[in-house]
């Protein structure tokens, strides 16, 4: 189960900065490029509520707590890493 939350965990995280990077090349003087991320907190979140009170549910080898996790963590090193590449475009800029 640890594997398979790990695995979605990386997928989504790679989803996420494909879709924050695209973003951040389009837009380059606007925040919508973090939109993904926020979307992945409230998705992860809301989740990790379900599966306090939702009976046992296994998608893919891994729980409604284990998606939450997973979209929770894809989030938070979206947020870095759009960060880091939206702090060096705006150096470029300046």
């Amino acid at each position: 189960m640890v594997q398979s939350v790990i695995l979605i965990g990386a997928i989504l995280t790679a989803l996420v900065l494909i879709v924050n990077l695209a973003l951040l090349k389009t837009n380059k003087s606007s925040r919508a490029c973090y939109y993904a991320s926020f979307f992945f907190v409230i998705v992860g979140l809301l989740l990790l509520a379900v599966a306090s009170v939702a009976p046992k549910v296994d998608l893919l080898g891994a729980g409604f707590g284990g998606w939450g996790i997973a979209s929770l963590f894809a989030a938070a090193i979206g947020f870095m890493i759009t960060a880091v590449v939206d702090a060096y475009q705006n150096v470029e800029q300046a």
